[in-house]
C-alpha cells in the first residue's frame, strides 16, 4: 500500500500507481519523491539497461502511460488496471494551485528551442516560471554526473523538478537527483508531454490520449522518426508474458 491508502500493483518488478490522475498527482505532491513514466520503447530495456533498471526500481512510483503494457496485463493477469496517460497527468499536475507559484516549479528543457517554447506556452497559461527556473540538459552518457544542476536546485530549492527530456535518459536523472539532494522535492518525469501542450511536439487532442492513440497519432505525424521507435516496443510483449509481476532477469 501507499501513503494514501491506494493500492500499487507490481509489474515487471516496477512498482506502478493504480488511480486516477488526480489522485497521482496528490501523492506527489503530499509526499515527494520520484514519479516516472515509462513508455514501451523504454520499458523493453530494463532486462539489459542497468541504470535505467534501476532508475526504475529507485522510483516511488511508476505510472501505467503505456497502453501497451497495460493492454497486455489486463488480457493476462488480474486485477485490471487502468491506463493513465503521462499526458493527463501533467494536465492535472498543471492545474494543481500548488504549482502556480514563483519559484515552484523548475523545468529540464532538452533544447533552447524547446525551452522557449514551452516556456511561452507555460507562462501564457498563468505559470510563473522564470529564466533561473529553467536548465538546459546537457548529453547525458550512461553514467549521470551534473553537479551544475545539482548546484542549481540546491540553491534554488523547488518543490517540483519537471524533467522533460527522453525517455530512458529522465528516470537516470531523476534518480540521481533523487539520491543526491538534500531535501525531498517531487521529481516528475513527464518527458515529451509539455511538448504535446505546447506545439513543440505534435499536438495531441484530449479524445486521441482518452482512446489511448496517442502513440499511432504521433507516428501518423512523424513515421519516420517514431515509425521504427514503436515497432521496436513489440519486444515488450515477450517479456511481459514470461516475467509479468516479476523484475526480469538481468541481462549483459
Amino acid at each position: 500500500m501507499n501513503h494514501s491508502g491506494n493500492a500499487d500493483l507490481t509489474i515487471l518488478g516496477v512498482r506502478f500507481y493504480v488511480g486516477d490522475a488526480h489522485g497521482a498527482v496528490e501523492r506527489a505532491l503530499q509526499y515527494g519523491g520520484l514519479v516516472v513514466v515509462p513508455a514501451a520503447p523504454a520499458l523493453k530495456n530494463l532486462a539489459v539497461d542497468a541504470h535505467y533498471r534501476e532508475a526504475l526500481l529507485g522510483a516511488d512510483f511508476a505510472i501505467a502511460d503505456s497502453a501497451l503494457m497495460v493492454w497486455l496485463w489486463n488480457l493476462v493477469e488480474r486485477p485490471r488496471i487502468p491506463k493513465l496517460s503521462g499526458l493527463l497527468y501533467l494536465r492535472t499536475l498543471l492545474r494543481h494551485p500548488d504549482l502556480h507559484g514563483e519559484g515552484t516549479t523548475f523545468w529540464v528543457m532538452p533544447t533552447p528551442a524547446s525551452a522557449a517554447r514551452n516556456v511561452a506556452w507555460l507562462r501564457r497559461n498563468g505559470h510563473s516560471v522564470r529564466d533561473q527556473d529553467v536548465y538546459l540538459a546537457p548529453i547525458y552518457g550512461p553514467v549521470i554526473e551534473d553537479e551544475e544542476l545539482l548546484r542549481r536546485l540546491e540553491a534554488q530549492q523547488p518543490r517540483n523538478i519537471i524533467l522533460g527530456i527522453g525517455g530512458g535518459t529522465q528516470e537516470r536523472v531523476g534518480w540521481y537527483l533523487k539520491q543526491r539532494l538534500s531535501y525531498r522535492p517531487a521529481i516528475h518525469c513527464i518527458g515529451a508531454a509539455i511538448g504535446f501542450l505546447s506545439g513543440d511536439q505534435v499536438r495531441i487532442p484530449n479524445w486521441v490520449d482518452q482512446l489511448s492513440m496517442g502513440w499511432l497519432w504521433r507516428v501518423a505525424s512523424d513515421p519516420k522518426r517514431f515509425g521504427p521507435r514503436y515497432w521496436d516496443a513489440r519486444h515488450l510483449v515477450p517479456l511481459l508474458l514470461k516475467y509479468r509481476d516479476k523484475l526480469p532477469a538481468a541481462q549483459s
